[in-house]
């Protein structure tokens, strides 16, 4: 399997666990405050980008929908309230965020549409031709190994399915680039220490997205993977970028 520069970008580079114990035990530490955090940061506007991805899958009309490292569940309410699929499964590593995420659940009364598993997205515990769609937001630059995560979502997926995977990027225009600098190195680290007593989550996120590989590159990687039809779209002055692929 190939391995890429994100990959080795850890939480806490002095701890002797791998990186998805260390991711896992990070979103635990902040699942309390973490949908606070997405909306304080970003100013809201997380939202309309997690709309906008799942919007690639409107023609499709997918029925049966997995999401990857669903956390809190944003994006499979999201998925259910705009799309209506039968069957919404959700996976992640932090048994801390799918509590949250089981709450907000039920708080919609959505438990028997969409059901939130623990779930290792490197190894996805569903058979081959499973699901119509695949999501992921912001879920990829946490995976230890992204080729064998891309992979399996690959497998996952029926033919004719599609994946659509919502990532942070990093934005091209120079009079930006000094406040975005300024901003995850030091704005965004800081109120995860006030918010969440975790700072090193916020400079985990700065450092993960710089090492990522992102644009044609990461389309590259999907097509590596098996898929077909891949595309992107950038958001926000190249912030964040929804990729989509087909099987």
């Amino acid at each position: 399997m190939a391995k890429f520069a994100h990959d080795t970008i850890v939480p806490d580079s002095e701890s002797s666990l791998g990186k998805k114990q260390q991711v896992a035990e990070m979103f635990n530490d902040i699942a309390f405050r973490y949908d606070f955090l997405n909306r304080f940061l970003s100013v809201g506007i997380d939202i309309q980008w997690r709309k906008k991805a799942i919007k690639q899958l409107k023609d499709l009309k997918p029925q049966t929908v997995l999401d990857v490292a669903t956390g809190t569940a944003d994006v499979a309410l999201l998925t259910y309230k705009l799309l209506r699929p039968k069957r919404i499964t959700g996976i992640d590593i932090s048994e801390g965020m799918l509590d949250f995420g089981r709450k907000k659940i039920a708080k919609a009364g959505l438990q028997d549409h969409i059901e939130l598993f623990t779930g290792d997205s490197e190894r996805i515990n569903f058979p081959d031709n499973s699901f119509d769609a695949v999501t992921v937001a912001f879920g990829v630059r946490n995976f230890e190994n992204l080729d064998k995560g891309l992979k399996d979502m690959y497998r996952v997926l029926k033919p004719g399915g599609k994946a659509v995977i919502l990532e942070f990027s990093k934005p091209k225009q120079t009079a930006f680039k000094s406040f975005y600098k300024l901003y995850m190195n030091i704005i965004a680290p800081g109120f995860g220490k006030m918010f969440a007593k975790n700072k090193d989550a916020y400079q985990y996120l700065n450092g993960s997205i710089q090492a990522f590989p992102e644009g044609q590159t990461f389309l590259n990687i999907m097509d590596e993977a098996g898929f077909t039809q891949t595309y992107l779209k950038t958001l926000s002055l190249g912030i964040c970028t929804i990729y989509c692929g087909s099987k």
